[in-house]
């Protein structure tokens, strides 16, 4: 909206100072015009004794003509006379009666003045000034004659004094009249324009800046032009539309702040809760599921998985929580893209898996990459860079997190590990010396006892001993070597495969090994109970089963459960009677129970045995008594 310029012929003041010169000049006018006519008038009245005071020496004079033509006329009348004629003249010629206002050339009282001075020197005088032997009677007939004609037309002049005296003074009070009534329509109009132009527009001003002071910023004014107050209104309109908008973007910011404080406090409490999660527990499947859907809550994004990488196996990850369902159209991650997919790129990018849009995030910390985290973005959509800021903090809390679980897990494992090898060391130093001690002296007694010939029962008894102690002393080397096991950077399934390659060495049997540890997390202890029912077992089927080929399947199942199996295609268990081997199945038992399951030993159908351990990980099982508890 553009400004409205203020011209001249617009402009109030311009106006105002117009009607004042209006009224001045009419003011003025009336003024001027009084003046005239007064002066004008001035002298009327002289004027008027003097044409008066004409008729009465007129008749005078004609008094004192008749008495100076008498007989007994005295010098003294005659004196009298030239007097009062001296003095008639004086008053006709005088200067009230030659006043150019009043006998004014052309005028009707000039005329009538020149008719009595040509009826004075003509008539009258010659008369007055007649001898003294004229008759008295003829003479005094025509003065009277010529006297009353003569004060007629003074009469003439005085009257028409007296008109011209009155119309100059009705002109007056005509022009009086008018400017007074110029000047009161003037002012009227003045005040009219003034009421229009002025008090309206400032009411109305008024009325605005009240609405305006009581917050309505909406109100407009609706006197608007190219005068003063007009432009005034307009700006005013201005600075109510430009308050408006600046009100409204004061709310927009004040909204903006709103929300931009409130995702931080969401953020700030989203983090918090994580970081809690995350440094005061175990790396347990609830704590991330409840991760992600937070995660989904506060961000508003779709669901996700957390992968963590198996140790041991590069460039290969295992599911750890997942909140996709298939009933909600999401397709598993792990189905359509394999491991190497996910962890190769940058540390956090968008990927097209089967028509949905996954933004996926590496898990790491300083050292290395310890799994990713893929969460589905709403279709078509960009996640904001302040979700952007928030999810790599969070990936590197969860990355810094699981690193510090797995060191202090290996740390308690190479802690658990070189107690182990202590208590090798002790029973190494003490019992295998011992053993081997009486092995050599069983060895010399049976020498002893074979030159002697003695009884055979005497043979049967020294042959079980020595089968005790060789059996003793071989059940220690394994016990040895199984405290001398290392399970490297916490990697089961590396030490598996080596298990499997050491007992492939000492016999016939050809050993697979099978690992899917899906987002299960097991303890060093529970690793080291199972690499020993593992390798107890192997020993068996090694000795006693005569199998050619076994299998180790480590597998996680429903609920968190763990299953451990050891299948052979050997002679069967009810074929095998060593009463070692009942020792070995004892300790396996005892070790199963340790873990919190239990051990199942049965033959195959097509030949052979199997032998099961099944347990719930603690990690799962103190999800469940929390579950229980809450």
């Amino acid at each position: 909206m553009s400004e409205p310029s203020t011209s001249l012929r617009h402009s109030l003041l311009i106006r105002i100072a117009g009607a004042m010169t209006i009224v001045t000049l009419v003011v003025l006018a009336g003024m001027g015009g009084a003046a005239i006519m007064a002066e004008t008038a001035r002298g009327n009245a002289g004027a008027l004794n003097i044409a008066g005071s004409l008729r009465m020496q007129s008749y005078r004079m004609s008094t004192l003509a008749f008495a100076v033509q008498t007989p007994s006329a005295q010098d003294a009348d005659r004196l009298a006379l030239a007097h009062a004629v001296t003095a008639f003249e004086q008053s006709l010629y005088s200067p009230a009666l030659s006043n150019p206002n009043i006998v004014g050339a052309y005028s009707k009282s000039a005329v009538l003045k020149q008719k009595i001075i040509l009826g004075w020197n003509q008539r009258m005088k010659p008369l007055l000034s007649a001898p003294l032997g004229s008759e008295i009677p003829n003479n005094g007939r025509e003065l009277m004659r010529r006297t009353q004609d003569f004060v007629s037309d003074i009469n003439q002049l005085v009257q028409q004094i007296e008109q011209d005296t009155e119309e100059r003074i009705g002109f007056l009070r005509t022009i009086i009249s008018v400017t007074l009534l110029t000047t009161l329509g003037v002012m009227l109009l003045t005040m009219v324009f003034f009421h229009s132009a002025l008090l309206k527009p400032l009411r109305a001003l008024l009325t605005f800046t009240t609405c305006i002071r009581h917050g309505d910023l909406a109100a407009r004014t609706p006197y608007v032009g190219q005068d003063e107050l007009g432009c005034l209104g307009h700006a005013f309109n201005l600075m109510a539309e430009d308050l408006a908008a600046l009100y409204q973007s004061l709310e927009v910011r004040v909204a903006e702040k709103t929300a931009d404080l409130e995702r931080s406090n969401r953020s700030l409490e989203l983090l918090y809760h994580s970081i809690a999660r995350l440094y005061t527990g175990t790396l347990e499947a609830d704590t991330f599921k409840l991760l992600l859907r937070e995660i989904e809550e506060v961000l508003a994004l779709g669901a996700g998985t957390t992968c963590l990488m198996e140790a041991g196996a590069q460039g290969r990850v295992s599911i750890l929580a997942s909140t996709l369902r298939s009933e909600d159209g999401a397709v598993a991650f792990c189905s359509v893209s394999s491991c190497a997919e996910c962890l190769e790129g940058e540390a956090m990018r968008y990927r097209e898996l089967a028509g949905q849009r996954v933004l996926s995030i590496q898990l790491r910390d300083a050292e290395r990459v310890h799994g990713v985290l893929q969460l589905l973005v709403p279709t078509g959509g960009e996640v904001d860079p302040w979700k952007m800021r928030l999810l790599e903090a969070l990936s590197r809390h969860i990355g810094t997190a699981i690193g510090t679980f797995k060191r202090a897990e290996r740390e308690r494992v190479l802690s658990l590990l070189d107690e182990r090898s202590v208590i090798a060391r002790e029973l190494h130093d003490s019992l295998a010396q011992s053993l081997s001690y009486m092995k050599i002296q069983v060895s010399r007694l049976s020498g002893v006892l074979a030159r002697e010939k003695n009884s055979v029962e005497t043979s049967t008894i020294l042959s079980e001993l020595r089968e005790g102690l060789n059996s003793a002393y071989r059940q220690l080397r394994e016990l040895l070597t199984t405290f001398r096991l290392r399970i490297e950077e916490g990697n089961l399934t590396a030490a598996l495969d080596k298990t499997a390659q050491e007992f492939e060495a000492r016999g016939p049997v050809k050993i697979a090994v099978e690992t899917q540890l899906t987002n299960c997390i097991l303890s060093a202890n529970e690793e080291i109970h199972i690499l020993q029912i593992v390798r107890e077992a192997l020993a068996n089927v090694v000795h006693h089963a005569q199998a050619e080929n076994a299998k180790i399947t480590l597998c996680g199942e429903a609920e968190g459960r763990i299953s451990v199996t050891i299948d052979d295609d050997g002679v069967g268990i009810g074929n095998q009677q060593s009463q070692t081997h009942h020792y070995g199945i004892a300790i396996m038992e005892e070790r199963a129970r340790s873990l919190g399951g239990a051990l199942e030993i049965m033959n195959r159908p097509q030949g052979g045995t199997k032998l099961e351990v099944r347990f719930v990980p603690i990690s799962r099982r103190s999800v469940k008594l929390h579950q229980q508890s809450a």
